[in-house]
């Protein structure tokens, strides 16, 4: 099981993660895309690394905006995978800003 994480540790995580904000139990994002197809292409790749992790975010997507938001519900809150799949997850959307 991960390792949940403390207000500090969240704190200086979320400082290397720019964009990313707590909400409670969750870290968020929004990714806005140029046309609404690509927001979709970006979920499905979202989606297709979640299944290979065992670690599904929640997904909205709004016309061309995609929120992401994160937590690990068997920890009771957020944990290192949150955090580095979310680096991930701003991986994945730089080749979607071309």
């Amino acid at each position: 099981m991960a390792k949940k994480l403390g207000l500090s540790e969240i704190d200086q995580a979320l400082a290397g993660l720019p964009g990313w904000k707590l909400d409670g139990k969750f870290i968020v994002k929004k990714y806005r895309f140029r046309e609404f197809l690509s927001g979709v292409a970006f979920v499905n790749d979202i989606a297709e690394l979640s299944e290979k992790k065992n670690h599904h975010p929640f997904i909205a997507i709004d016309y061309k905006l995609v929120t992401l938001r994160l937590t690990s519900w068997n920890a009771g809150g957020l944990t290192d995978l949150d955090v580095a799949l979310a680096g991930v997850y701003d991986e994945i959307y730089e080749k979607y800003r071309s």
